[in-house]
């Protein structure tokens, strides 16, 4: 980890302390824990040095005490999501859509001035130039329910003819890391992950290739969760930019900013009808 994120890390974790249940009793509070969940779209360690600091000025913010989580990979984060273990998550937009019926998540925020895009990536010095080339080949995806890296591109793939063969290998990092090694021709990913990209893979890679753009990422709180307390972090969330503090981490994790968003914006996606995760939703469902 960086110099610069390992203080940021350590401030993070002092500010928790200063919110912590414990000081806030003293002062005669009600104290508030909150898990907050992010999809792991990258390792665990650089999802952790990216919003820990984020969580902990949120922290400051609202008095609540808002702990980072995260999953080992994307199909865990959605058994996650159906259990309904996170209070708060960062989740794709159409898990949204799977997860906002049951357990019942509710989006209250997204990042500003953004829309989501995936896109294809190869080696800055391969041979295939567009996706034509790509038919019949193995290609790199984060996970079957990733949404803009995998689910638009493969399905976009289809509407123009070409088919590939996908190998889901867990992370957006880990598509990156394996298309630069050359160990598959391409991978799907987004921009925004693209664009948080360590330099030394990322000047190794170009996009071939994007899809439509569609509703960017949720942040939301599970039915559970008192209306008074999301309004509270949502008010946190929305005046991030205004601050110098707040508007640092925010560009650390390539946002412009936070605005409100609503259950309907996501209509778009629900249009696609897709049924991947059905039968995870109802079997987690019927284990109640």
């Amino acid at each position: 980890m960086k110099t610069g994120q390992t203080t940021a890390v350590r401030l993070a974790l002092a500010l928790v302390l200063l919110f912590s249940p414990v000081v806030m009793a003293q002062n005669g509070q009600k104290p508030v824990y909150l898990a907050f969940g992010i999809v792991p779209q990258q390792s665990a360690s650089k999802l952790a040095g990216l919003w820990t600091p984020i969580l902990a000025y949120l922290s400051q913010k609202t008095g609540y005490t808002i702990h980072f989580k995260t999953a080992r990979d994307i199909p865990t984060f959605e058994h996650r999501l159906a259990a309904g273990d996170y209070d708060l998550a960062y989740m794709n937009p159409y898990h949204y859509t799977v997860f906002s019926r049951r357990p019942g998540y509710r989006v209250f925020a997204a990042e500003k001035g953004r829309m989501l895009t995936g896109i294809i990536v190869v080696r800055k010095d391969s041979v295939y130039q567009n996706i034509a080339a790509l038919d019949g080949l193995t290609v790199a995806f984060p996970a079957p329910a990733a949404f803009a890296a995998s689910l638009l591109t493969r399905a976009q793939l289809r509407t123009v003819g070409v088919s590939v063969v996908p190998k889901y290998v867990s992370s957006h990092d880990s598509v990156y890391q394996a298309a630069a090694m050359g160990l598959y021709p391409a991978g799907g990913g987004v921009v925004s992950t693209f664009d948080n990209l360590d330099p030394a893979i990322k000047e190794k890679l170009r996009i071939i290739w994007k899809t439509k753009e569609y509703s960017p990422h949720a942040i939301t709180s599970h039915a559970r969760v008192p209306a008074d307390v999301i309004k509270r972090v949502q008010q946190a969330m929305l005046e991030m930019h205004q601050d110098p503090q707040g508007k640092a981490l925010l560009s650390a994790i390539n946002f412009q900013g936070i605005r409100i968003a609503t259950d309907g914006e996501y209509n778009d996606v629900r249009a696609l009808k897709i049924g991947l995760l059905d039968k995870l939703v109802a079997a987690n469902n019927g284990a109640r």
